[in-house]
C-alpha cells in the first residue's frame, strides 16, 4: 500500500492539517509508505495567474519543508516508509530554471513528480485547474475546449521530453489535469489518440504514471487522472503506475482508491521504486 503524491501544511491552498495526522491516518488505512511531495517553488521570474497566487511554497519554506519532512520520516521509520519529495511544475520557457532547483534539491529527495498546472496562451500563462469559471476564460483565450485539451496534453509530452538535469521526475502528474471540469465543459473529441501519445513519450523515456484518485472526489470530473482504460493501456505496457491521493488535507488519503483497486491497477507495480529508495 502506496500513496506517492501528498500534500501537507506548506501548501498555501491546502490545509494546516500537520504532518502527523497525515501520517497517523495512512497507518490506520493500512498503508506502508507514502510520499509528501509539496508544489515546489514556482521559478522566481514566473508570475502566479491565480488571484491569490498560491499554486505553491514560497521559495522562503523550502528549507523548512525538507527539513520538517526528514524529521517526521525519522520519527516514524519503524512503523512506516516516508519519502521526502516536491511536485515541480513544468513551464514552457522556464526550463532552466527549474533545472537549477532540482540540481539544488534533487540530492535531498527520495521521490518527484513532474506535473503541468499552467498553459501560456497570447502573452500570459493561465492556470487549467484553479476554478471552472477561470476554466471557462481559458477556453474563451484558445478559442474552444478541444484547443485547451490539445495545448495541455502538448504540453505534457514537452515536459516528458524536456531535459531539466539528472534530478528529472520520472513520474508524470495528474496526465489528464484538463479533465478536472469536463462535466460542465465536455470536450466534444475524445482525444484518446494524446493521451496514448502521452503514454508513447512515458514508455520510450522509462518513465511512470500518478494514478491520481483526486479526480473522482471533483464533482464536475468523477474519473481519476488519467481514466481507467488509459491507466490499464499504461499497466498492459509495463509502465509503472504509483497511485496518488494528490491529498490536501489528512482526510483526503485513500481517495478514489477503492475504485481503481477494483481495477487492479497496483498490483503488479503499485509499489515499484521512484526516482531513488528512500535514505
Amino acid at each position: 500500500m502506496r500513496d506517492g503524491h501528498i500534500h501537507t501544511p506548506f501548501c498555501p491552498h491546502g490545509s494546516s492539517d500537520p504532518l502527523e495526522r497525515y501520517v497517523e491516518r495512512a497507518i490506520a488505512l493500512g498503508y506502508t509508505d507514502i510520499s509528501f511531495t509539496e508544489h515546489a517553488p514556482l521559478p522566481e521570474r514566473f508570475i502566479d495567474p491565480t488571484p491569490e497566487r498560491d499554486s505553491a511554497m514560497n521559495s522562503r519554506e523550502l528549507e523548512r519543508y525538507l527539513a520538517a519532512v526528514s524529521d517526521i520520516k525519522a520519527r516514524y521509520r519503524n512503523d512506516i516508509t516516508i519519502r521526502v519529495g516536491l511536485e515541480v511544475d513544468f513551464i514552457p520557457g522556464f526550463e532552466e530554471e527549474t533545472a537549477r532547483m532540482l540540481d539544488e534539491v534533487g540530492p535531498l529527495l527520495d521521490d518527484s513528480i513532474l506535473s503541468v498546472h499552467f498553459l501560456p496562451c497570447r502573452g500570459q500563462y493561465v492556470c487549467i485547474d484553479y476554478s471552472a469559471d477561470m476554466f471557462a476564460h481559458i477556453i474563451r483565450l484558445f478559442g474552444s475546449v478541444e484547443r485547451v485539451h490539445r495545448a495541455y496534453y502538448e504540453t505534457v509530452r514537452q515536459s516528458i521530453r524536456a531535459e531539466l538535469g539528472r534530478y528529472k521526475p520520472k513520474r508524470i502528474g495528474h496526465m489528464t489535469l484538463v479533465r478536472k471540469f469536463q462535466r460542465r465543459f465536455p470536450c466534444p473529441e475524445p482525444m484518446t489518440e494524446w493521451m496514448v501519445a502521452i503514454l508513447d513519450d512515458i514508455e520510450r523515456f522509462g518513465g511512470e504514471l500518478d494514478g491520481n484518485g483526486a479526480g473522482l472526489a471533483k464533482p464536475l470530473c468523477l474519473e481519476p487522472y488519467p481514466p481507467i482504460q488509459i491507466m490499464a493501456e499504461a499497466q498492459r505496457r509495463g509502465i509503472p503506475i504509483v497511485y496518488g491521493s494528490d491529498a490536501h488535507c489528512a482526510a483526503d488519503l485513500h481517495q478514489g482508491r477503492d475504485a481503481m483497486d477494483r481495477e487492479a491497477l497496483f498490483v503488479d507495480n503499485g509499489g515499484a521504486p521512484s526516482y531513488n529508495e528512500p535514505k
